[in-house]
């Protein structure tokens, strides 16, 4: 986080966020598009969470709480807020928090389309938590498939990678030597698991976290070939059924994405097919374009 030694007390201020669903970056900026300080919050996905954990989540920030009576606009942009009735229930929640805003609430897509291409026209991906992508023409974003999430789509996302080593696992197919490290590294008793999943909050970030355990076997075979497997079906789901040429940049935007980049340039090879760019987190190109465009 970031503190500048500024005295807030006659200031106004627009909140701009990045919201997945593990985590939500903010950064607040005044009146004349500089920076007052950037926060992190636990994800706000409304489609996972209740109205009073969203509203929870929000105001348990003390840099957000106590500057909520100053806010004047909030522009949100959420994994969940891909359909009217998650996000009707989101942009309740931030209106009955901060009274005096205009709040704009839209899907993560949107940020990543503004925070990587700069709104021009491109194939713009997400790989986080969760998956997603779109095919901006320099006006509209269009998608080829509505999201249904973790359960049923999320291809190559950290949910996805989570749910393919747990099962791997159980299953015996995992090499031995990642085996054994896998099971020191979490709590693998299958009450656990199963609590977790359906009993518990937020249970793609809980898959998620296991995606975090790649990192450290990324350079064997198996982990290889899992990565290469999650990141082709991506592209063949995702990306090529908007039928573009190699013409059209591709940018990839999240962790998954950014620390597997290697495997994810050898896949889009595989396809005749170069990635124009990857970022690991769209909320300082995010701010660019805000301060350019509002």
């Amino acid at each position: 986080m970031l503190y500048l030694s500024l005295d807030f007390n006659f200031l106004t201020m627009i909140l701009i966020a990045d919201g997945g669903s593990t985590k939500a970056d903010w950064i607040a900026l005044d009146n004349d598009k500089k920076e007052l300080f950037r926060t992190r919050t636990k994800g706000l996905n409304p489609v996972i969470l209740s109205k009073e954990k969203l509203h929870d989540r929000i105001i348990q920030n003390y840099e957000i709480y106590q500057h909520k009576e100053k806010v004047t606009a909030v522009f949100f942009y959420g994994a969940g807020c891909g359909t009217p009735k998650p996000t009707a229930l989101l942009k309740g929640v931030f209106e009955s928090i901060f009274t005096k805003a205009k709040v704009i609430v839209e899907e993560d897509m949107l940020a990543a389309v503004y925070a990587a291409s700069g709104g021009k026209e491109s194939i713009v991906c997400i790989l986080g938590t969760g998956s997603n992508s779109c095919y901006y023409d320099g006006e509209i974003a269009h998608q080829n498939v509505v999201s249904l999430g973790y359960i049923l789509m999320d291809e190559a996302s950290g949910n996805y990678f989570g749910k393919q080593l747990i099962i791997d696992y159980f299953y015996h197919k995992m090499p031995k030597e990642i085996a054994e490290a896998f099971k020191k590294s979490y709590n693998l008793s299958p009450d656990e698991i199963k609590l977790n999943l359906y009993q518990k909050e937020s249970p793609n970030a809980y898959l998620g976290n296991f995606a975090e355990f790649m990192f450290q076997f990324k350079e064997t075979a198996y982990m290889h070939a899992l990565i290469k497997k999650g990141f082709s079906t991506f592209f063949e789901y995702r990306i090529l059924p908007y039928k573009k040429t190699a013409a059209i940049p591709i940018y990839f935007i999240g962790s998954i994405a950014y620390y597997f980049k290697l495997v994810l340039e050898e896949v889009a090879t595989s396809y005749g097919l170069t990635i124009a760019g990857v970022l690991q987190r769209p909320i300082a190109n995010l701010i660019a374009y805000h301060q350019q465009e509002h």
